[in-house]
């Protein structure tokens, strides 16, 4: 409901259970009467002079059980002091925020809600009353009672600060993380265990979260009790009040030593591999390479980090490998891809490549690992067999020729022979036949 509309209504010093009020008061009694939230109108003193029907629902009393009623008879004594107290600062501010009154209703149920009250002035602006807008806060109570549940038994160390950095709150994985006790953490300003760059570092993520509602993987590396320093991963959402407005930060760290230890090797694996490796983001920029990559090319590490791989292969290679590496996405790997890459002399080398995922602390593929096989010594040879080969058919083919030959050669003996041994019969019977 438009507090500024409420607060600007005209009334006339109330007689008995009622108000005389002039004709333009009446659209604030429509507005009262229709508003969905439970609301009414009391006096200096807390004597209610007026509510509407959301009142009686809530609270389950008959109207005659609420008007002329001082507020007391519903609140406990602390809570009627402060209610005064509220309505001072209504009288000194024209408004109050988010007072917490807990009414019992006719059951007997502490109802807790929430109070908005503005001031209720009369013909000459003088505050006479308040109006007290109330908000059922059992539904947020049981949220934020849940809220505080899933944050004390997560895994993960959560806590809650403020916008200045402030931690509100900590589950006790924080605790263990940082090895202090709950009351060196409340209550503590985040820069306390932080560097002042990180602390500046911190307040622009809470920036982000104001103006997104969340931010991702920031870094911080907070001191812990015994001096190490612990470095973490931030994940950060909104923490927002019952008006949807950002009042801090629920902040989940994730322990990156395991996993730094786990990155320092795999870079060792790739720095010291025999065969050129290089990792590449999903759009096939090179982010990493080892020494075996700039020896194979015959670049620097300044031409090829953070360059595209299309510099390095051709416009249909680049196609493929961006297919390749949506089978690395899909499948996790891919096998014996052919590139060739151009080197800085302007040499082809034919390579084949296999890769595989490349992925963040939640699992997601952000990338590839590719190893290059150099497969320059591999054709040569497998040229040199060709090569052989061809050798060898034609050598196979001229000892069929050479064979052919003498077969044919052997073969005219032969038929030689048997001709002159029937001459040797004939010339045998002629010379017998003139003995």
């Amino acid at each position: 409901m438009p507090e500024d509309v409420i607060s600007t209504t005209t009334v006339i010093t109330p007689t008995s259970s009622r108000m005389t009020k002039p004709y333009s008061s009446l659209d604030a009694d429509i507005i009262i009467k229709n508003a969905p939230d439970p609301v009414f109108v009391s006096d200096l003193e807390g004597k209610i002079l007026t509510a509407n029907d959301a009142v009686y629902e809530l609270l389950g009393f008959r109207t005659d059980e609420v008007l002329e009623q001082s507020l007391s008879r519903f609140i406990s004594p602390e809570e009627t002091r402060e209610f005064t107290a509220a309505l001072r600062e209504v009288i000194e501010r024209g408004a109050t925020r988010n007072a917490r009154l807990n009414p019992r209703s006719s059951s007997g149920e502490v109802i807790p809600t929430t109070l908005n009250a503005s001031a209720l002035r009369d013909t000459d602006g003088l505050v006479i009353g308040a109006i007290g807008i109330l908000r059922d806060m059992r539904e947020l109570d049981k949220a934020r009672a849940y809220a505080d549940s899933l944050i004390k038994n997560a895994p993960d160390p959560v806590f809650v600060s403020d916008l200045e950095g402030k931690i509100l709150t900590a589950n006790d994985a924080v605790y263990e993380l940082l090895g202090f006790r709950p009351d060196e953490v409340l209550e503590q300003s985040l820069s306390r265990f932080i560097s002042s760059q990180e602390t500046s570092e911190f307040l622009a993520a809470l920036r982000e979260v104001i103006e997104r509602g969340v931010t991702r993987n920031a870094r911080l590396n907070p001191r812990s009790s015994s001096g190490e320093v612990i470095p973490t991963s931030l994940n950060a959402s909104a923490l927002r009040d019952t008006d949807g407005k950002v009042i801090g930060a629920i902040g989940i760290l994730r322990d990156m030593r395991e996993l730094d230890k786990a990155l320092a090797y795999s870079d060792s694996l790739i720095k010291n591999a025999p065969d050129p490796v290089f990792v590449s983001d999903l759009e096939a920029k090179i982010l990493q390479a080892n020494d075996a990559v700039y020896e194979l090319l015959g670049f620097r590490p300044d031409e090829v980090l953070e360059q595209s791989l299309s510099r390095f292969i051709s416009p249909e290679e680049t196609r493929e490998f961006l297919a390749a590496l949506r089978e690395v996405i899909e499948r996790g790997a891919t096998r014996n891809a052919r590139l060739n890459p151009r080197s800085a002399s302007g040499e082809v080398i034919p390579t084949t490549l296999n890769a595989s995922a490349l992925r963040d602390t939640d699992g997601k593929v952000i990338g590839a690992i590719g190893i290059l096989r150099d497969m320059r010594a591999y054709e040569k040879v497998v040229r040199d067999l060709q090569e052989s080969k061809s050798e060898l058919q034609e050598k196979i083919l001229d000892l069929e020729k050479f064979e052919e030959v003498v077969v044919g050669r052997e073969l005219k003996m032969i038929a030689l022979e048997k001709e002159v041994e029937g001459l040797k019969r004939e010339l045998d019977k002629a010379s017998r036949g003139h003995v």
